[in-house]
C-alpha cells in the first residue's frame, strides 16, 4: 500500500503540478481518445480496467446492442471469477431500444437499474481494484462508436479508496441508484409500449451509432449511381493496368465490398460492344444481371442469361454459369472474339478444367478476374492466369477501416467438454449432438445474440450427419432450422435461403457449401461449430455476414473453440498476420486492437488458453509452412521472391526464414530453386548479414553497408554526418561497437569462422571505410551475390523503422541476450554466460522469463513478478546474499553509475527474444535476503528487491505478460 501511495503521489504531481517532473507511476491522469492510426481506443482501457476489477459501476445514458456486445465475453469471464457490477442507465429521449434491455438482463452478474431523472446524460465508469479505484468520465456512452471510433474525450483518474473524488462520484451514483427502477421483464414490457408510441425517436440510435454515410438503400434510391471513394481509386488502378498495354487484370476484394458494382463501373467506363459475365453458381446470375442493369442502364432486351435451358446468345450483356458455358458444344456456339470484355467471378476456382476450357477459348480485349481469396490450398496459381497484374486489392482489415462492410463482433467461445474431453471434429459423432452439447450451443447463441428483430443465422458444422441431426435437435427445442449440404439441389438451397431471408427459418446448418458465392445480406449471426483448418475458409465463412443490410447494425460471429491443433489459425486469419512469429500470434489473441472500425474480437478466457496451447504445440516455422508461404508469394509476383518481397507483401518475417536456414540462399536451395551459385566465403558473408544485420535493430551497420554497396569507400566523417542526419547516436562507445561487429571481433572464435573469419569492413589510415577484397571481388564477379546482399540491406533498413536510432534500445521491442550485449556496447558477445543478469560496462541487463517451465529447478525458479505496471519484484540468482559483490553493485547502481535494463518474455516458448521494458531503479528500502531450496534440498540464500520501472509498462503488454 505504501508503494501504491508513493506512486500515486508521484503521478498526481506530474499530472496536476509539473508535467516535466519524471514520474515512475502509472496513475497520472490520462486523456482517453479513439485513434485508429495508433490502434488505441476508449474500449481498450475500459476492458483492461474490467479485467482486474473487483467490482464496477457504469453510469451511462445510452446503451446500444453493439456497445454491449463489445464486453459480453468479458462480463462472462468476470462472472466465473465471482465479480459483480452495476449499470445505471435511462429512458432519456427513448434512445435505448427495448431489445438492449433484454440483452442487459442476460448479464446475471450485473444488476441494472433505470432512472427517470429528467435529462440524465452521464457517461462514467468506476472500477474498484485491490489497492485503488479507477474512474473514467467524459463523453463516451456505452455504444460501439463512442468506445471505438467517434471523436471523444474521456479522462481516466486514479484514486485511493479514501480519496474525496471517488466518494463524490460514488455518492452521486448511489443517490440516483436508490431512486431508480430495477430492470425486469415486466419493466421492459411496459417500456416497449411507451417506446413504440415514440417511434419517431427511434432514429436517435442511427444518428448516434451509425456513420453519417451509412445508407444501405442508397443504391436502390437512384438510378444515377456514381462510384464511392474506394471504387474510384480501384477504377483508376484498373485503367492503369490497361493503359500499360495489359489485357488481363485481377481484382482482390474482401467479401461484401461490392466487387460486382466495381466491375460494372469498369464495364461502363470500358463501353464494350459485348460483355460476358461468368459465375460458378446459378443462384447469383439474376442478382448480377440486375446490378449491372442498374449501373449500365439501357433496355431490358440487352441483358440475358446463359444457363441451363436459357441460352440467350445474342444479348449485349450476357450472364453465364460456368457449368453451362464450359460444355464444348455450347462454346462452339460463340466466336472466340464475340466478347471484348469478359468477367469471371470467384476466379480462384479457375484452376478447374471447365474454367480453363472457357479461358482458352475466348479472346477478349480485356479479361477481369474477381476474388476475395486468391490464395489456394491446391497450389494452382491464379495470379499467372492474369499475367500477375493485380489491378486492385483490398483485404478485410482495410475494408473494415473504410466502412465498406457491416461491423462484426467475433466471440471465440469455449466448446463443451464431455467426460473430460473437448468436443472436436474427431469426436465420436454421437458426442456432437448430445442434449448437453445442444443446450450448450443454445446457451451461447442466446447470450451473444444478434442485431435486428429476428435471428437470421448460418451454422457451419464439421460433417453432413452433424448438420442434419443438430437441425433436428434444435427444432425439438423450438428453433426453426434446416440442414443444407452438397446433396441438396440448387433449387432446394434457393428455396431455403428465401425462407431464411423472409423470416420463416432461424438458421441454415451446413458444412461448407455456403463458404462463398452465396449472397444473404440479412445474415446477422454466423455460428462456427467446426475446427479451423484453413484461414482462407475461416475468412470465407466469417464473410457470409459482412454485407451491409438495413435490418442489422452488426453481425455476431460465434466460434466454438475446442482443443484443436490448428486453433492458432484464428488470430492469424483475423489479424492477417502471416509472419509465422509465435509471439505475434499470441499478442493478436490477447490484444485485438488491430480490428478497425467498431468491430471487435473477443475470446472467452478458456478459449483464449486453448489458442495459446495450440500456438505452443505448433511448429510455425516447419519447412512445409515456410514452403507454402513461399509458393504463395512466388505465385503472386510471378518470380522467385527476394526477402524484401516478403516485407512488402506482409508475408513471413524474413528473420524467421534466415534463423531456420542461416541465409536466404540456403533456403532457396531447399526450395529446389535453380539459382546461380555463390562461393563458400560469399555464403558465409550472407549468413553473417542475415543473422546480425537483417533484424534492423541497429541502423548504424545498415547505413554503412548501404553506402559501401553504392560507392567504393566512405570517410569516417561522412559516415558520422550520415548517422547524425538519421538521428543516430555517434558516441565513441557506439562507434567502437559498430566496428567490433563488422570486424567480427565481437563474436566468439567459432562464430567468426561461421561468418567467414575475415572483417567485412576495413578502415585505412586516412579513415576511409571499404569492404574487404573478397566481398568487393564477389560483388563484381557475381551479380547474384550482390543482389542477395542488397536485398538483405534493403530489408534490414525497412525493419529498422521499428527501432529508435537515438537510443540503444527501443521500449517494448524484442531483444535477445546477444542483442543486449551488442546494443549496450559490450566488447564481446557474453550471452552464453549471462543467464539471468550480468553487471558489466556500466550496464546490467536483467532477463526474466515470467512463466517458468514446471521442470525448471527450484534453485533457479525465482519468484520474479510485476506487482503492477510500474513495479517489478525481482530476485537475484540463488546462493547470493546481501554481502555478494554483484548484489551490492545492483542495489547501489545509482552510485556505481550502472544502468539497469529490464527484459521480460512470457515463457520459454517465445524463443530467445525478450520485450524491453526500459530501465529499472532498485528500491533500497525493499531489499531483503531470503532463502530457497534447491533440487537436493539444500537451503540457499537469495536476495529480492523491488525495481521501480522508468516507465510504466503499457497496459496491453502488461496484461499479456502476467496472464497465464
Amino acid at each position: 500500500m505504501e508503494s501504491f501511495l508513493r506512486n500515486l503521489n508521484s503521478s498526481l504531481q506530474e499530472g496536476f503540478v509539473n508535467k516535466n517532473q519524471s514520474s515512475i507511476g502509472s496513475f497520472k491522469p490520462e486523456l482517453l481518445i479513439n485513434n485508429a492510426k495508433k490502434s488505441i481506443n476508449v474500449l481498450n482501457t475500459i476492458q483492461e480496467e474490467l479485467e482486474t476489477s473487483e467490482d464496477f459501476i457504469f453510469s451511462v445514458a445510452f446503451v446500444t446492442e453493439s456497445g454491449l456486445a463489445t464486453m459480453k465475453s468479458l462480463f462472462l469471464d468476470l462472472k466465473e471469477k465471482g465479480v459483480t457490477g452495476r449499470i445505471l442507465t435511462s429512458t432519456y429521449l427513448y434512445f435505448n431500444q427495448p431489445k438492449v434491455f433484454r440483452e442487459l438482463m442476460k448479464l446475471t452478474n450485473v444488476e441494472v437499474r433505470l432512472t427517470q431523472l429528467k435529462g440524465f446524460h452521464s457517461k462514467g465508469y468506476i472500477f474498484k481494484h485491490k489497492t485503488h479505484y479507477s474512474l473514467i468520465v467524459g463523453s463516451s456512452n456505452l455504444t460501439a462508436h463512442a468506445l471505438k471510433v467517434n471523436y471523444e474525450w474521456n479522462v481516466k483518474l486514479t484514486s485511493h479508496e479514501n480519496g474525496d473524488i471517488v466518494h463524490h462520484f460514488k455518492n452521486q451514483f448511489e443517490d440516483v441508484w436508490e431512486d431508480a427502477d430495477l430492470l425486469t421483464g415486466k419493466w421492459i414490457e411496459d417500456y416497449e409500449i411507451e417506446y413504440l408510441k415514440n417511434a419517431d425517436r427511434k432514429l436517435a440510435e442511427q444518428v448516434v451509432e451509425m456513420p453519417a454515410n451509412y445508407n444501405p438503400n442508397a443504391i436502390e434510391e437512384s438510378m444515377k449511381i456514381v462510384p464511392n471513394a474506394m471504387q474510384k481509386a480501384a477504377l483508376l488502378q484498373i485503367r492503369a493496368v490497361r493503359d500499360e498495354g495489359n489485357d488481363k487484370g485481377l481484382v482482390i476484394s474482401a467479401t461484401g465490398t461490392g466487387k460486382t458494382y466495381l466491375s460494372a463501373f469498369d464495364v461502363r467506363s470500358f463501353a464494350p460492344k459485348r460483355m460476358l459475365f461468368i459465375v460458378h453458381r446459378e443462384q447469383i446470375l439474376n442478382k448480377a444481371k440486375e446490378d449491372f442493369h442498374r449501373i449500365l442502364g439501357g433496355i431490358d432486351e440487352e441483358f440475358g442469361l446463359y444457363v441451363g435451358a436459357s441460352k440467350q446468345l445474342d444479348k449485349k450483356y450476357l450472364f453465364a454459369s460456368i457449368q453451362t458455358l464450359s460444355k464444348q458444344e455450347n462454346l462452339n456456339q460463340f466466336d472466340p472474339r464475340d466478347f471484348d470484355y469478359i468477367l469471371i467471378d470467384e476466379v480462384h476456382k479457375a484452376g478447374a478444367a471447365s474454367y480453363q476450357r472457357v479461358i482458352n477459348y475466348f479472346k477478349p480485349q480485356f479479361l477481369m478476374g474477381m476474388t476475395a481469396t486468391p490464395e489456394r490450398t491446391d497450389e494452382f496459381n491464379i495470379y499467372s492466369l492474369f499475367d500477375y497484374n493485380i489491378a486492385y486489392e483490398i483485404r478485410l482489415q482495410e475494408a473494415l477501416e473504410e466502412d465498406m462492410l457491416c461491423p462484426f463482433h467475433y466471440f471465440g467461445v469455449t466448446d463443451l467438454e464431455l467426460d473430460g474431453e473437448s468436443v472436436d471434429d474427431t469426436a465420436v459423432f454421437t458426442k456432437l449432438v448430445t442434449d448437453k452439447r445442444v443446450n450448450h450451443i443454445i446457451e451461447k447463441i442466446n447470450y451473444y445474440g444478434f442485431s435486428g428483430e429476428k435471428v437470421k443465422g448460418l451454422m457451419f458444422c464439421s460433417r453432413k450427419a452433424e448438420a442434419r441431426e443438430l437441425s433436428i435437435a434444435l427444432n425439438k427445442k423450438g428453433f426453426r432450422t434446416v440442414a443444407l449440404t452438397g446433396d441438396d439441389s440448387p433449387e432446394e438451397r434457393e428455396r431455403r435461403i428465401t425462407q431464411l431471408e423472409n423470416g420463416f427459418l432461424d438458421y441454415i446448418l451446413t458444412v461448407d457449401i455456403f463458404n462463398e458465392g452465396i449472397d444473404i445480406p440479412s445474415i446477422n449471426q454466423v455460428v462456427m461449430l467446426r475446427q479451423t483448418q484453413s484461414s482462407i475458409i475461416f475468412i470465407q465463412q466469417l464473410g457470409r455476414g459482412l454485407r451491409k443490410h438495413n435490418s442489422k447494425n452488426y453481425v455476431t460471429i460465434i466460434d466454438f473453440i475446442g482443443n484443436y491443433k490448428n486453433n492458432y489459425l484464428i488470430p492469424v486469419a483475423l489479424s492477417g498476420d502471416k509472419s509465422q512469429n509465435k509471439d505475434n500470434v499470441r499478442r493478436r489473441t490477447k490484444d485485438t486492437s488491430y480490428i478497425k472500425g467498431v468491430s471487435t474480437v473477443n475470446f472467452e478466457e478458456i478459449a483464449k488458453k486453448r489458442i495459446f496451447s495450440s500456438i505452443n504445440d505448433s511448429n510455425l516455422t516447419a519447412l512445409k509452412v515456410l514452403r507454402d508461404a513461399y509458393v504463395e508469394l512466388k505465385n503472386k509476383i510471378g518470380r522467385v521472391p527476394y526477402l524484401y518481397d516478403f516485407v512488402t507483401n506482409h508475408s513471413i518475417d524474413p528473420v524467421v526464414i534466415v534463423e531456420k536456414h542461416t541465409n536466404y540462399y540456403q533456403f532457396l536451395l531447399k526450395m529446389k530453386e535453380e539459382v546461380p551459385t555463390v562461393k563458400d566465403y560469399e555464403d558465409k558473408v550472407l549468413t553473417m548479414l542475415s543473422l546480425e544485420v537483417l533484424n534492423g535493430k541497429r541502423l548504424h551497420e545498415i547505413l554503412l553497408l548501404e553506402q559501401l554497396l553504392q560507392q567504393e569507400k566512405i570517410h569516417y566523417d561522412a559516415y558520422l554526418s550520415l548517422l547524425t542526419a538519421n538521428n543516430c547516436r555517434t558516441d565513441v562507445a557506439t562507434m567502437d561497437s559498430v566496428n567490433r561487429l563488422l570486424y567480427l571481433s565481437f563474436f566468439t572464435t567459432s562464430v567468426q569462422s561461421k561468418y567467414g573469419g575475415k572483417p567485412l569492413v576495413t578502415v585505412d589510415e586516412s579513415g576511409n571505410y571499404t569492404l574487404n577484397e573478397l566481398i568487393r571481388e564477389g560483388l563484381t564477379s557475381n551479380p547474384y551475390f550482390g543482389k542477395l546482399v542488397q536485398d538483405i540491406i534493403h530489408s534490414a533498413k525497412s525493419k529498422s523503422e521499428l527501432y529508435e536510432c537515438s537510443r540503444p534500445l527501443t521500449l517494448y521491442e524484442k531483444y535477445s541476450r546477444k542483442d543486449a550485449c551488442k546494443l549496450l556496447n559490450w566488447n564481446a558477445d557474453e550471452s552464453s554466460t549471462m543467464y539471468g543478469y550480468k553487471p558489466k560496462h556500466n550496464t546490467c541487463p536483467i532477463f526474466i522469463t515470467y512463466h517458468k517451465n514446471e521442470e525448471v529447478e527450484s534453485s533457479v525458479n525465482y519468484g520474479d513478478e510485476l506487482l503492477n505496471p510500474e513495479l517489478l519484484k525481482w530476485y537475484t540468482r540463488s546462493n547470493r546474499s546481501l554481502r555478494s559483490q554483484e548484489v551490492q553493485k545492483i542495489i547501489h547502481s545509482d552510485d556505481n553509475n550502472i544502468d539497469i535494463h529490464i527484459f521480460v518474455k512470457k515463457d520459454d516458448d517465445e524463443g530467445t527474444d525478450f520485450y524491453y521494458l526500459g530501465q529499472g531503479y532498485p528500491d533500497k528500502s525493499s531489499v531483503e535476503e531470503d532463502r530457497m531450496t534447491d533440487k537436493n534440498g539444500k537451503d540457499l540464500p537469495v536476495v529480492h528487491m523491488n525495481m521501480a520501472m522508468e516507465q510504466a509498462v503499457e497496459g496491453k503488454l502488461y496484461h499479456y505478460l502476467i496472464d497465464e
